[in-house]
């Protein structure tokens, strides 16, 4: 699943593509998507322009003149692809966006899980979402009050979008081993300096990634990841071989050295 930095890194594809232009027509080319965007939605689309592009977790919210927002999410393999609207749409085309200057917009999705909603008036009805790692006036204070009333694991609990938004499997897993604290620790039990050193780690992971992102999946991974999809191999750190277990349905990769309780 796309997490913050590969969504973040699409919202500001989006940005570039769309902004300030008007919506001269959007096409629902998968029946999964005509129950989120039926024609009333679509026709209330048309002639809008787009004011803004903004991401709040793993969603990003398109601000229209109208007052309406457009919300996108990425779901586990959703992303954009920006062309021409005069060239044939691609075989996983889910939703297409075509705009007054020629340009087209596709949301692309091979498992077809994304969704685009259109929601009226400003109420965009997301789902309870904690802060973002990345607001720099995010306090340590903020995430140890999220964790106190959370008696499971910690990497359960930073797989919960109201702990923090956007942090998903795979940096929970990469911070966690950043910042040497056992993925089965229970979350309300870690130290204030524990604490504080995992919000460290996460910002610091999230930066990495939002500096070499080009989505997730458009990589083969190699040299990326320091524990995640690497069980079996030594650990960077200590030489240790990574280890996998399951938690939540949800591999979860660490370093039995680095990571002890």
């Amino acid at each position: 699943m796309p997490e913050l930095p590969e969504v973040e890194h699409a919202a500001r594809i989006l940005r570039t593509a769309v902004l300030g232009k008007t919506v001269r027509n959007l096409r629902v080319l998968h029946r999964a998507q005509r129950r989120h965007l039926p024609p009333r939605a679509i026709a209330r689309l048309r002639g809008a322009r787009i004011t803004s592009v903004d991401r709040r977790g793993k969603h990003q919210l398109l601000s229209l003149s109208t007052g309406d927002t457009l919300v996108v999410h990425f779901r586990m393999t959703g992303d954009w692809l920006v062309d021409d609207a005069a060239v044939p749409v691609s075989k996983y085309v889910r939703v297409a966006i075509e705009l007054d200057d020629g340009v087209r917009v596709s949301l692309v999705d091979p498992r077809a899980l994304s969704t685009v909603t259109l929601h009226r008036d400003g109420s965009t009805l997301l789902p309870a979402l904690g802060p973002d790692p990345t607001d720099p006036s995010l306090r340590v204070e903020t995430l140890r009050d999220a964790l106190s009333r959370r008696r499971v694991s910690i990497k359960v609990a930073l797989l919960d979008q109201r702990v923090l938004a956007g942090v998903g499997n795979i940096y929970a897993a990469e911070a966690l081993w950043l910042a040497r604290i056992d993925p089965r620790a229970i979350a309300s039990s870690l130290s204030r300096a524990r604490q504080a050193r995992l919000l460290d780690a996460i910002r610091a992971v999230l930066a990495k990634a939002q500096r070499r992102s080009a989505g997730r999946y458009r990589e083969d991974g190699v040299g990326r990841f320091e524990v995640y999809d690497r069980e079996g191999l030594p650990c960077s750190r200590c030489g240790t071989a990574i280890r996998r277990i399951v938690q939540a349905a949800r591999s979860t990769y660490y370093c039995p050295f680095c990571q002890r309780r």
